[in-house]
């Protein structure tokens, strides 16, 4: 299957996703441009919707939630077939619905409760899956973020898709910096390198302190999330079996997990 190189080049280059988000001015090398904030009265450049709607496919189905429909990779798209290089935007992470993704899209959507009346951060937003379970789901205010304006792009029309107005879109690298007060930060399959974990690590424990935030974070158990420090201040949530179609393209990865993330007071008073 040709895009089975699209993953493998996706999962090669995500330490150079990871230096991207470790660094404010996000990254030259992937091709993603100046950081941006997308309100919700904002139109689609025409040529980008245009490529965006003819090289991807609505799809609801191979994931955790059929209630959302989204546009992704699939293999009935022309770049499944391509060579990955041929992509005239930075890699297209955002085209594919990732474990901890679903994990946390599903979660909320069962537990309405999590979100209901409540400001939500969704950090490394990508499809933009999460944030738009969370406005399903009765969230008071949503905010998606993203270091990739394509992916802003695709988000907005994912919200065509599930008949939402769309939610405002940062396009920049918050981490480090203060991101405001948000009653929830959701997180999904973002410690994939021990540096940006170690960074992530530290950010969040400010946002509790500073903020009182409840933290969920969404992984499949890949080797650097389990392997960090963190997963000895995380409470499992629940777990989620993957349907058939995600654990062939995820390398056999059987179920994602929501984490709870809560840092010891010794830790909070240390950041």
């Amino acid at each position: 299957m040709a895009f089975r190189g699209w993953r493998r080049l996706l999962l090669g280059r995500q330490n150079a996703l990871a230096r991207a988000w470790r660094s404010r001015r996000g990254a030259p090398s992937l091709r993603w441009k100046r950081c941006r904030h997308w309100s919700a009265g904002r139109t689609l450049d025409p040529e980008v919707r245009a490529f965006l709607e003819e090289n991807t496919e609505v799809t609801s189905s191979g994931h955790l939630t059929p209630e959302i429909r989204l546009r992704l990779l699939t293999p009935r798209c022309r770049f499944w077939r391509e060579k990955p290089d041929l992509w005239p935007y930075g890699d297209p992470f955002w085209a594919i619905y990732w474990p901890g993704g679903q994990a946390l899209s599903r979660y909320i959507l069962d537990n309405p409760r999590v979100v209901k009346g409540r400001s939500v951060l969704d950090l490394g937003s990508g499809c933009g899956a999460t944030a738009i379970a969370a406005v399903m789901s009765g969230a008071s205010q949503v905010l998606a973020n993203d270091i990739d304006p394509i992916a802003g792009m695709a988000m907005r029309l994912n919200c065509e898709l599930n008949h939402l107005d769309p939610f405002p879109i940062a396009i920049k690298n918050i981490i480090n910096s203060d991101a405001g007060k948000w009653d929830l930060i959701v997180l999904g399959d973002m410690f994939y390198d021990e540096q940006l974990a170690d960074g992530l690590h530290r950010w969040l424990r400010k946002c509790i302190r500073m903020h009182q935030t409840e933290v969920l974070i969404g992984d499949p158990g890949r080797y650097q999330f389990l392997s960090h420090s963190i997963h000895n201040q995380l409470h499992k949530v629940i777990e989620y079996s993957l349907p058939e179609y995600t654990r062939q393209e995820n390398n056999g990865l059987t179920s994602s997990i929501v984490w709870s993330y809560q840092p010891s007071p010794n830790s909070l008073e240390s950041c």
